[in-house]
């Protein structure tokens, strides 16, 4: 899962979510030295990866593009799932998604300080090219393929996977709807039991 499915899956707590939101950048036992809500975020965050990487819907979503993509496949499939949510947004809430991000943005905006220094340099692109709207298009999809492609020096050929979406699409997207069923039923039982 990416930054929209990550946001979405924490709930209604601003903290989890923040915490969530930045967990990628912590290492380790650093989640310790954050605020509880913001450690249950980063736990949440952990948790969420594993579950998806370890799940064999997303695992054969995954597999499609393995040959073309090798270990960057669950980057695009994490992408190309956060876009299926952002498509059919309206299923899984009420809140129109640009409003669901324009607030997400103000909540990171009102809590900049407690941000990591990478979400922190990363805010004004994110906001000013409005990266979680973009999701739920294919012109948007690219832009952001590229841009990862750009920071792997054209390696990892991730700008050319929307063919693969496009050939498959039928197939990814009943795929991401059993895989987000289940996840959303696994995060519902961590966040309970905490």
């Amino acid at each position: 899962m990416n930054f929209l499915a990550h946001i979405y899956l924490s709930g209604d707590n601003d903290l989890i979510k923040i915490g969530n939101f930045m967990a990628d950048g912590i290492k380790g036992d650093d989640y310790k030295n954050y605020s509880t809500d913001l450690r249950k975020g980063i736990l949440l965050h952990r948790a969420i990866d594993s579950y998806t990487d370890s799940h064999p819907i997303f695992r054969k979503s995954k597999h499609r593009l393995h040959e073309h993509y090798g270990h960057y496949s669950g980057v695009i499939m994490d992408i190309f799932y956060d876009h299926f949510l952002a498509k059919n947004w309206s299923l899984y809430s009420d809140i129109p998604l640009s409003q669901y991000v324009f607030n997400f943005y103000k909540l990171l905006e009102n809590n900049f300080d407690i941000l990591t220094l990478r979400i922190q340099k990363m805010f004004p692109s994110m906001v000013k090219e409005n990266w979680l709207v973009s999701y739920a298009d294919i012109y948007g999809l690219n832009k952001i393929l590229y841009q990862m492609d750009y920071r792997t020096q054209f390696q990892s050929k991730m700008q050319y996977a929307t063919n693969e979406l496009r050939e498959y699409y039928e197939d990814f997207e009943s795929e991401f709807f059993i895989f987000f069923e289940d996840i959303q039923k696994m995060v519902s039982q961590k966040i309970d039991n905490n």
